[in-house]
């Protein structure tokens, strides 16, 4: 979902900045909490197989450019199921701008931009969590429609941000409402693809009990919430 250079420019740009810097701090406090509860290791083993993993995202796998954007299989819901909401959300901030540096700098003034429509979604999933999965509930064990929702809440989410920075850069003319329109009827079909993904990462994981106590997956992936 890389907003195209030249859809915000301009001092419309220093709007970006601001919400990355919301974006980050909040994302900040989730990794303080993961600190708080686990320790620094485990934060640390979990953010940087979250930014591998969000690196092949962008970069290995398939993604094709739509409308205003580019359409790519981010599976944040999964990032925050596995790692948590702290690693989960060092790993899209960090791996993305891996990839802009290494491979895309182009991309690098569209960061803030792009970093807020991964994180604030991220952030929508870690509430909508609390809300649909029951605190009795190991999040191995999640049902196709709780999956359905995060990613809902994840993908949707990343829908509303290009949309917004699409029309906040160049309007509602017919064109861009056009363009806009073909990039989220092709992100959206992610969300059908995206539960079915978690369901099969989820049964993988309840054969990997050996890990329940290690440092490479949160806690709340084998336990229910104490």
């Amino acid at each position: 979902m890389h907003i195209e250079p030249g859809v915000v420019d301009g001092a419309k740009i220093v709007l970006s900045y601001v919400t990355a810097a919301g974006a980050i701090g909040f994302a900040a406090k989730l990794a303080l909490d993961t600190i708080r509860l686990d320790g620094v290791v485990p934060l640390a083993v979990r953010s940087v197989i979250a930014t591998v993993l969000v690196f092949c995202f962008f970069q290995v796998l398939p993604h094709y450019p739509v409308g205003v954007s580019e359409v790519h299989l981010i599976l944040g819901a999964t990032l925050f199921l596995m790692f948590g909401a702290g690693p989960a959300a060092i790993g899209l901030a960090v791996g993305l701008l891996a990839q802009g540096l290494f491979f895309v700098p182009g991309d690098l003034p569209q960061y803030g931009m792009n970093v807020t429509s991964l994180l604030v979604p991220l952030l929508a999933v870690n509430a909508l969590a609390r809300r649909v999965i029951p605190a009795n509930t190991a999040y191995k064990d999640v049902k196709y429609g709780q999956c359905l929702a995060l990613s809902t809440a994840f993908q949707g989410g990343v829908v509303v941000w290009v949309a917004f920075w699409a029309f906040y850069g160049q309007g509602f003319g017919a064109e861009n409402l056009a363009r806009v329109g073909s990039f989220a009827a092709a992100y959206m079909t992610i969300i059908i693809i995206e539960p079915l993904v978690d369901l099969a990462i989820l049964s993988a994981a309840k054969a990997l009990h050996q890990f329940s106590d290690s440092k490479i997956f949160q806690p709340r992936l084998y336990r229910a919430a104490t």
